[in-house]
């Protein structure tokens, strides 16, 4: 028969041994020293484990630096061009010249499309020799009006003839310039979609005018940013056309922001005298937000999450602190801390998960 008093303690006994009454009283005392023994070497362990103090931690830790930081925002955007129209006719007519080649440079006041106009310019040229007519009759009136030869009120309807002559006439000349197409600035034409002989209306589609230099860049940001950027400000990016990064400034802020999206528009202005780069084509914009010299980073694996706010184990004289802290920037592998730790800080990088307050941790490795 065995009897397990604890681990480490068997005995063992035969059937016979308990046959003798004195033998069993015997049995039975040794039996019951064994295990006060056994108990009495228990309690002793687990004294011991409790008194040996709390478990010390390896760990490695990063020394706190300030270090400068610059907080660059990306952003995609679109480049436009500066000035840009549809070519429409003022008025219905047939074409009879187109002055321009298709993706030329144009300047301001250069006569792209003619309409046909001799009927206006003969009824014009009417005019001017009925005006030539009444000028001359004024002129003799004048004379006679001196010595009373005619009547205030007949010198007054030729004056009146005259004055109306000259605003039939305006009137022909402002015709005939809506019969004529002019470029309205500098840039660079598009294709045209009609010929010689066309009869166009106010709806035909003639051409396109682009002012490809400067180009507009317009971008969006979220409106948390928006204290932050200024007209005036740089702004790179770059296109999948070209390696290079080039840069514009910030002309101007939209004043609201896009109730969908929560996202403010902005608009810079990006040289392009080369014309290399061409309205339409995408952007990857980055914005400088702005520069903190004294920045403090630290491994986002150090960051300790909790339900209210986020935590920092912060080795002091050995024992763990653990240090309510506020993030800003990531990056990414680092994140910032605005506040609640400073340069010289020692924080644990490693087994945060097993940290507590007061815990002893011995730090095996300082990371760079």
């Amino acid at each position: 028969m065995n009897y397990n008093l604890s681990p480490g303690f068997t005995i063992r006994l035969h059937r016979r041994a308990i046959t003798d009454p004195l033998r069993r009283v015997l049995v039975s005392g040794g039996l019951c020293c064994l295990a006060l023994l056994a108990g009495c070497k228990g309690k002793g362990k687990e004294k011991e484990g409790k008194g040996g103090g709390p478990k010390v931690l390896q760990a490695e830790a990063v020394v706190v630096k300030a270090a400068p930081l610059s907080s660059v925002y990306q952003s995609s955007g679109t480049l436009l061009a500066n000035e840009e129209i549809s070519v429409y006719p003022e008025v219905s007519g047939r074409i009879t010249a187109i002055n321009f080649k298709e993706g030329t440079n144009i300047k301001k006041g250069d006569l792209l499309v003619q309409l046909f106009d001799s009927d206006i310019r003969a009824q014009i040229r009417k005019l001017n020799a009925q005006r030539e007519l009444q000028i001359i009759t004024k002129g003799r009136q004048d004379e006679l009006l001196q010595i009373n030869g005619i009547s205030r009120q007949e010198y007054d309807n030729t004056v009146t003839q005259i004055a109306a002559i000259d605003a039939d006439i305006a009137a022909g000349e402002a015709q005939l310039r809506r019969l004529q197409i002019r470029a309205p600035f500098d840039g660079v034409i598009g294709l045209r979609n009609v010929s010689v002989g066309a009869i166009v209306s106010m709806t035909t589609l003639i051409t396109t005018i682009q002012q490809v230099n400067p180009l507009k860049l317009d971008f969006p940001v979220p409106e948390q940013y928006n204290g932050a950027i200024r007209t005036g400000d740089p702004v790179h990016f770059t296109v999948a056309a070209l390696r290079d990064t080039l840069k514009g400034n910030i002309t101007a802020l939209q004043p609201l922001a896009d109730a969908t999206t929560r996202t403010i528009t902005m608009r810079a202005l990006v040289p392009n005298a080369d014309r290399k780069l061409i309205p339409g084509a995408f952007a990857n914009v980055f914005i400088t937000l702005g520069r903190n010299n004294n920045a403090i980073m630290i491994p986002s694996q150090c960051i300790i999450p909790t339900t209210r706010d986020k935590k920092v184990a912060v080795l002091r004289n050995g024992k763990v602190d653990l240090v309510t802290v506020t993030t800003g920037m990531r990056l990414v592998a680092e994140v910032e801390i605005q506040h609640g730790l400073q340069p010289g800080d020692t924080v644990i990088a490693t087994g945060i998960m097993q940290l507590k307050k007061d815990m002893e941790v011995k730090v095996t490795k300082i990371r760079e």
